[in-house]
């Protein structure tokens, strides 16, 4: 029987892919929670195939629809009892402003919002889990500045800025679950996976496309940007780094901005405010 279980968004692709992959071989049992159905079962069998671990799940999950995330949430919650890692790993950047089905700007909604609610949705089972919950963001972190007056991006959007802003507050929100839920067992992390080359950019347009093509003969693997991820669900002993941001498998320095607790807190009041006016 596996060891522990894990939960994984973006597994289908990258470093999510790659994650989903060493756990599975750990003896994790492992529900990929994936958009497209059809490349999750893919994805899939290539993990069993790979590890010869049967214990390898495909639930629908778009982040960018709250109410796909609740779904997702509830058929977790009725075939689990715990949840011992969830690896927020799914991630996207767009070079024009879109909006996602429920009205929310896609960078936000599909890096931090989806995220939030879902983890959120899952605690019971990550509390019965004594769970490791982990945030993939980015150096692209120091680069975001919260404008919560504008948290939509409607008055101005630059895919750099809101980019950076959802990184960033992946950074904030590890670093709350932390706060509020570490005395219920949680360990909560965030983390820089390196510049991957992955199909993360494909979304990019003009001069952005351009820079990343040009970038890509100095891009780690996939296996390599999941190493991070794989330390911090399965190393002991990491209680008392709770809350912390890692690269390269160790704790390290984030920007100054990341380490303000009234905005982390006033993100997270936001944000439940937002998910409460999405539900139908």
């Amino acid at each position: 029987m596996p060891i522990k279980t894990t939960v994984i968004t973006g597994a289908t692709s990258g470093i999510g892919k790659a994650t989903a992959t060493a756990l599975a071989a750990q003896d994790h049992a492992v529900y990929l929670l994936v958009r497209n159905i059809i490349r999750g079962e893919a994805v899939k069998q290539e993990i069993i195939d790979k590890t010869g671990n049967k214990h390898v799940y495909v639930i629908k999950c778009d982040l960018a629809d709250l109410q796909s995330v609740r779904e997702a949430a509830a058929g977790l919650s009725q075939k689990l009892m715990s949840v011992n890692t969830l690896i927020n790993n799914a991630g996207a950047g767009f070079s024009e402003r879109q909006v996602s089905k429920d009205g929310f700007e896609m960078t936000f909604a599909a890096n931090h919002l989806g995220h939030f609610l879902l983890t959120l949705s899952l605690m019971p089972l990550l509390e019965r889990g004594q769970a490791r919950i982990i945030n993939v963001s980015s150096e692209g972190h120091k680069l975001g500045k919260p404008n919560f007056d504008d948290l939509q991006s409607v008055q101005k959007y630059s895919s750099v800025k809101a980019y950076g802003m959802a990184k960033l507050f992946n950074v904030y929100f590890a670093r709350s679950l932390a706060q509020k839920f570490g005395d219920k067992g949680i360990l909560a992390f965030s983390l820089h996976p390196g510049v991957v080359n992955s199909s993360f950019a494909d979304k990019l347009r003009g001069f952005e496309k351009i820079l990343m093509k040009l970038a890509r003969p100095f891009m780690i693997t996939s296996e390599q940007g999941a190493e991070t991820s794989i330390y911090l669900a399965t190393a002991p002993q990491l209680d008392k780094f709770n809350g912390s941001y890692f690269k390269k498998k160790k704790v390290a320095k984030t920007a100054v901005i990341a380490k303000d607790v009234a905005a982390q807190e006033k993100l997270w009041q936001i944000s439940e405010k937002l998910i409460s006016k999405s539900v139908v």
